[in-house]
């Protein structure tokens, strides 16, 4: 199995709220489709960039928890932990699936910091900072975003008309919230045991930017 399909999200179930099919994505993983569907996922502090090409009628949605890169010799699932490696993946799979990267375009959410121990290590802040830049240096025009602040976000994204709809989730302990939260925790723990030394190998500017 390829790395890209380790990564890629598999729970698809049909919305009775929006009355359509959808798919659930989780962290570390993304999806790319032509069909009238919603995707949606929950974010604390990691970030999850929207992109299509509306001409072409395909979009996709990107799940991932670090800004930077990962070391390309890991596995599919780990290393989509990484900004620099799920946007490199959700791009590909929107050309193969018949996009343009000059008719791109994106929408981007998440980056908070939802938990007083993960706003030290600035892990929100700092996906928040790198999604805006690695578009920025691939020349692809941010539509919307919904970045940083203290609140856990629930976005579900329309690939098709690029329509996204976003509920910030408020204080109190819903099972999504902790559920959440117990994540954040767990990447909090993971990242204290080892700090990143992030580096990948990519193919677009923002690679050859990121390698001088």
């Amino acid at each position: 199995m390829s790395r890209e399909m380790k990564a890629l999200a598999t729970r698809r179930h049909f919305d009775s709220k929006l009355g359509c099919d959808a798919v659930k994505l989780l962290p570390n993983e993304y999806f790319v489709t032509n069909e009238d569907i919603v995707l949606g996922t929950v974010l604390g502090s990691c970030v999850a960039a929207c992109i299509r090409d509306p001409a072409a009628g395909v979009g996709g949605m990107n799940h991932f928890m670090l800004p930077g890169g990962d070391e390309p010799n890991r596995t599919g699932s780990a290393s989509m932990r990484y900004g620099a490696y799920a946007m490199e993946i959700l791009i590909n799979e929107l050309l193969k699936a018949g996009a343009r990267r000059e008719r791109l375009e994106a929408k981007v959410f998440g980056g908070g910091a939802v938990l007083d121990q993960m706003r030290q290590l600035n892990i929100g802040e700092r996906n928040a900072e790198f999604v805006l830049a690695y578009l920025r240096t691939e020349q692809i025009a941010v539509l919307a975003h919904d970045l940083r602040g203290e609140h856990a976000r629930r976005v579900n994204y329309f690939p098709r008309s690029g329509k996204v709809l976003v509920r910030k989730m408020q204080s109190h302990r819903t099972k999504v919230e902790t559920l959440l939260a117990k994540r954040e925790q767990a990447l909090q723990n993971s990242l204290e045991a080892a700090p990143p030394a992030p580096r990948v190998e990519l193919f677009g500017a923002f690679a050859r930017k990121e390698r001088r």
